[in-house]
């Protein structure tokens, strides 16, 4: 084990997994789960990447909310992340629900805390870790621990620099020198004179090791480090959301600072970012890198066979456990678990998420079981695509987005330009989507 994965726990510190609302931006890949349940990079999900870094950080305690579609993500919880019995380590979901003091679903991300607030105080935790689930970054959270108590924080927020373009669509942090922030600007736009006042102090960008000629922005990652009692008082309101209304109330209030963070981050809540994060894995040098022996994703271990690949094509792809490829072209592409790929098959710059298993069972009302292989059929071709789980494309289909750019039909929904065909969709023989 590593040494930060093998870090003493920090047992004064809980980590809180927002796990978002509907997932609206990720439909139809959130039609039937939670959004941090969706797979990621051929075996792996989302909640994945949280977990993982409070692993390597220290943090063995954690709650994951969520409202939507949570059986899925409360199956995959409860069998990757088994602590020991005799310890106190946890990872454990708290779906919304009615309670004697408040039968609202969550209103959003300070809402869904406060509605959990009884939890998370029953134990003496001295810091709040408040992290998104639907983000694709490693970062260790003890240096953000850190810097909270020697700069004797309230609150502190985690920052990545942007450019200006990239800083428009982003909530912004403006800080003095010291890197305590001062003013909070949601979404600025188009407002350059906004902008101008927004850029960062050449003092901290030579403490962060950026050139001071640069122009460069602190967004907000939405990961917030808070104190026991501020966290208390900052929900002792009706205020839905962190970013929007907590957030730049507590900024005039409280001493609240900016937690530099510059290694690869990416927000992976729309169809568009989640498949270009995907792809950018297959790359010889990815940003993001699942093979980092110190600081590894962990997730559910699965019993399967290795991957058989009988005189196949592939270049720069991901394949993952159990899969069966023959006589096929791959590139640039993520081959998810247990894909059963036929001979002839043309695939490219598509994220297939593979199966929960090789053969579809269907139960008849007399009880007769009937079983339904899972796979890609011969010679059909696949271009720049998200193929779901559990979804069977016949012999010769032709799936190419085209010049298409937004269009929902029987077979698939193409979301900026990209193709998804939903989870369990059956794909006949010579079907052209």
């Amino acid at each position: 084990m590593s040494e930060t994965s093998s870090a003493k726990p920090l047992s004064n510190t809980l980590a809180i997994i927002m796990g978002g609302g509907q997932g609206s931006r990720l439909f139809p890949l959130t039609h039937r789960r939670s959004k941090p349940a969706v797979p990621l990079a051929g075996k792996y999900r989302i909640v994945d990447i949280p977990i993982s870094n409070c692993i390597n950080s220290g943090i063995r305690q954690m709650y994951v909310l969520t409202q939507f579609n949570s059986e899925s993500l409360n199956r995959h919880v409860t069998n990757a992340y088994k602590f020991d019995h005799f310890g106190e380590n946890f990872v454990q979901i708290l779906a919304a629900q009615q309670t004697p003091g408040d039968d609202n679903w969550y209103q959003g991300t300070a809402d869904a805390v406060r509605q959990n607030l009884n939890y998370f105080l029953e134990r003496p935790y001295h810091y709040f870790l408040i992290l998104s689930g639907d983000q694709l970054y490693r970062m260790n959270y003890r240096q953000m621990l850190k810097q909270h108590k020697e700069t004797g924080a309230d609150l502190t927020i985690a920052t990545t620099p942007v450019d200006r373009d990239s800083a428009r669509a982003f909530g912004l942090m403006h800080t003095d020198d010291k890197s305590r922030i001062t003013r909070f600007v949601e979404k600025p736009g188009n407002k350059d004179d906004l902008l101008d006042e927004l850029v960062m102090p050449k003092a901290l960008l030579k403490s962060a090791g950026i050139p001071e000629d640069r122009e460069k922005f602190q967004a907000s990652m939405g990961i917030y480090l808070f104190n026991r009692e501020v966290l208390e008082e900052a929900l002792e309101n009706d205020l839905e959301d962190f970013g929007g209304d907590i957030i730049p109330d507590i900024i005039q209030n409280k001493d609240v600072y900016s937690h530099t963070f510059q290694g690869y981050w990416e927000d992976i809540g729309t169809i568009k970012s989640f498949y270009e994060s995907n792809l950018e894995v297959t790359k010889i040098v990815p940003r993001f890198n699942f093979f980092d022996p110190h600081n590894p994703i962990y997730t559910r271990a699965r019993l399967l066979p290795a991957s058989k690949i009988n005189d196949a094509n592939i270049e720069q792809a991901l394949l993952s456990d159990g899969c069966i490829i023959t006589k096929a072209s791959i590139k640039r592409s993520i081959i998810g678990v247990r894909s059963v790929i036929e001979s002839g098959c043309e695939i490219t710059d598509t994220i297939i998420m593979g199966s929960d298993y090789y053969n579809k069972q269907k139960v008849s009302k007399k009880g007769k079981v009937t079983e339904t292989p899972i796979f890609i059929g011969e010679n059909s071709r696949i271009h720049k695509a998200i193929i779901d789980k559990n979804a069977t494309i016949g012999k010769n289909v032709t799936i190419h987005p085209r010049d298409r750019v937004n269009e929902d039909n029987e077979w698939c929904y193409i979301r900026d330009g990209i193709i998804v065909v939903p989870k369990g969709k059956i794909i006949p023989d010579g079907t052209v989507v």
